[in-house]
């Protein structure tokens, strides 16, 4: 039996020997075991070694994820950043109005500079008309048919626009004020209507579009069976009181060019502008010009070089081939080799020759350690060179600085690309979830090993039990006979 036990602790981990060792002791010597103990620490002996190794892999898997996620998090604050920094719109070549009562002013769809002058006669206007007043929106109209024609009112005259169709309105019997405004909106005509309810009834509001050639008149074709409807009708040579507004169209001057606009908003009033016009100042010219965003381009290239490094360190630790939790992993470099190009990149293919194309054009230069530095001096010439064209590098459009970080960032981040730290991310994730799943496996049959051994030991304390009884017998017998012995 001490042969058995010593080749068995050959063959078996020292925990193992040791619980064998403690079982064969206590069974040699007739003593009590505890059956639960030994069976816990025998099946924990089999099994702690993978359930070991499970959890170190679980951690490790829990710190590479955590960095790959950070990486994801610092390239899309960053484009984020970029982004509301852009949309302020302090690092473009923006207008600016001295007087902002008269109009607001936003960029244009070109790069604009200098000074403009600019003298609003009249803004435009659409033209609102009122019926005659009813006891209530309830009241009916009468039916048949009311037509909208379109053309300019003048004073008692109207010309008609004969390529802006006429519009009819079927109006039914019983048809109320308020059925009326509601069958005009449902035409699609151009003109809103709606029930205006004052101090005397109510009245049927008509609300053309801005212009000059937008105005109306309103004709009625009543059923003779269900007069009515042409207390509707308007025309210039009627009840001027019911015209409350003419349509006309804005007035102005643009550097002492007098121009005209059916509409308040005149998309490239000049390179660089739009205006929206919102008052008159005849005879007070009002100042145009545009923001020199130089030295808010000179910050946000320094704080882009800040944040970069901040990248460039991360990674640099997480790539590091000895300790590194993203050493050899594919996201990372794809995040390196991006960084790596960065300067060189094109990010304005439509720019000018000579003008800045590149980060490395607004000074943005990469050292051979992965990290960042900016030239001041290249940053300067390319601002004084180029001023509007480094401006537009700044904006919300399809390319720039913006634009690339923003690539950049759903790039790294795409779910479907296997080689972006999204894709790392996924794939870590789904090995921390299959190593937890592992474990739990060894955890349960771990634990259906420690009842069966109970079992056994149970059964075995029985049969030592029952052998320690006749033990006893036999000592007592002998005893006896040698009693007897002694005393014949």
């Amino acid at each position: 039996m001490a042969t058995t036990s010593s080749t068995s602790s050959t063959t078996s981990s020292t925990s193992s020997s040791s619980v064998t060792s403690t079982l064969l002791s206590a069974l040699g010597g007739g003593s009590g075991i505890n059956m639960a103990s030994l069976a816990e620490q025998l099946s924990s002996a089999q099994y702690a070694s993978r359930i070991d190794q499970l959890s170190t892999k679980y951690d490790k898997l829990t710190t590479q994820i955590s960095a790959a996620s950070t990486l994801k998090s610092m390239i899309s604050s960053l484009a984020t950043s970029l982004g509301t920094r852009v949309r302020t719109g302090d690092l473009a070549v923006t207008p600016t109005i001295t007087n902002a009562s008269v109009a607001s002013v936003t960029k244009g769809t070109l790069s604009g500079s200098g000074t403009y002058s600019l003298e609003v006669t009249s803004v435009a206007k659409s033209q609102t008309l009122s019926s005659p007043v009813y006891a209530a929106s309830t009241s009916t109209v009468g039916s048949g048919t009311l037509t909208l024609k379109f053309g300019t009112v003048s004073g008692s005259s109207f010309t008609e626009d004969t390529s802006h169709s006429a519009v009819d309105i079927t109006v039914p019997a019983g048809a109320t004020l308020s059925d009326v405004a509601k069958a005009i909106n449902a035409s699609s005509a151009g003109v809103t209507a709606y029930v205006a309810n004052g101090s005397n009834g109510a009245q049927l509001v008509l609300k053309g579009k801005d212009g000059a050639a937008n105005g109306f008149v309103l004709e009625a074709s009543e059923n003779a069976s269900d007069p009515g409807l042409s207390n509707l009708a308007w025309s210039p040579s009627g009840d001027l009181s019911r015209l409350t507004t003419t349509a006309t169209d804005a007035v102005f001057k643009l550097d002492g060019v007098q121009r005209t606009s059916t509409s308040n908003t005149i998309t490239d009033a000049a390179p660089g502008l739009t205006l929206k016009l919102t008052g008159t100042n005849a005879g007070s010219p009002t100042t145009i010009g545009f923001s020199d965003p130089t030295s808010a381009i000179s910050t946000a290239m320094s704080d882009l070089v800040d944040a970069l490094n901040s990248v460039a360190g991360e990674l640099k630790n997480d790539t590091d081939p000895n300790s590194g939790a993203l050493n050899n992993d594919p996201g990372a470099r794809s995040l390196q080799n991006t960084l790596t190009t960065l300067g060189s990149t094109v990010i304005m293919p439509n720019a000018a020759a000579g003008a800045p194309k590149t980060l490395s054009d607004l000074g943005l230069v990469i050292q051979r350690d992965g990290t960042f530095t900016l030239d001041s001096n290249r940053l300067s010439a390319t601002l004084a060179n180029y001023p509007s064209e480094s401006a537009a590098m700044f904006t919300n459009g399809l390319y720039g600085v913006y634009a690339s970080f923003d690539k950049i960032s759903r790039n790294l981040t795409s779910a479907v690309d296997p080689s972006s730290l999204t894709g790392t991310v996924n794939r870590l994730t789904a090995a921390q979830t299959k190593a937890a799943s592992d474990k739990s496996d060894l955890a349960a049959q771990q634990e259906t090993l420690r009842q069966q051994m109970v079992s056994r030991f149970a059964s075995l304390d029985t049969r030592l039990s029952a052998s320690k009884s006749t033990l006893s017998f036999l000592q007592a017998q002998i005893s006896a006979w040698n009693s007897k012995s002694s005393s014949g």
